[in-house]
């Protein structure tokens, strides 16, 4: 088996990428502290091709070299909005259609392979701080919450691997549904 070469990917371009129709999601990231996860988060924003992101509270905004150290240009091709208050993100998807779900651990959470996606929604995930999660403001405020089942010892994945395995997940289930 021969790896491709970049130019054999067929990827398109920034501004052609800008142009392609989008996977119907926004990524919300809740007081996210690390750059190098916004920057990765960015990346795989990019792999999925999802609306935009909202870059909330601390959350660290492009430019900064920290955050293109993993993000490798994905700043550049993802629509990105920065809110000083999560609440404020997720109010203002909520009057444009979008539903809220928190990616998080709680209280009557629906586990990822169950969650099932509804043809035409658009779905608004936020994903919060790596040390609190999503913050109780955004919380009394979602419609559902989806949760990562986990089997070992640790009580959660990072951000990103969370973020990957949602959008995959949400993704597969869309095309699934079309």
């Amino acid at each position: 088996m021969r790896k491709l070469k970049l130019d054999e990917l067929n990827r398109a371009t920034v501004a052609e990428f800008k142009t392609l129709e989008k996977f119907p999601v926004v990524v919300v990231l809740d007081n996210v502290r690390s750059m190098h996860n916004i920057g990765s988060i960015f990346r795989t924003a990019d792999g999925f091709a999802v609306e935009q992101i909202c870059l909330c509270g601390i959350t660290a905004q492009p430019p900064h070299r920290e955050i293109e150290k993993t993000a490798l240009g994905a700043t550049q091709s993802i629509s990105w909005t920065y809110y000083t208050q999560p609440v404020e993100a997720v109010e203002q998807l909520r009057a444009n259609g979008y539903r809220i779900i928190a990616v998080e651990q709680a209280e009557n959470s629906i586990m990822l392979q169950d969650f099932e996606v509804a043809k035409g929604e658009k779905y608004a995930l936020v994903f919060g701080n790596e040390v609190n999660g999503v913050s109780d403001e955004v919380m009394n405020r979602i419609d559902a919450c989806i949760e990562i089942p986990q089997f070992g010892t640790k009580h959660s994945f990072n951000i990103v691997v969370s973020a990957g395995i949602v959008l995959w997940d949400l993704f597969s289930k869309m095309l699934g549904s079309s």
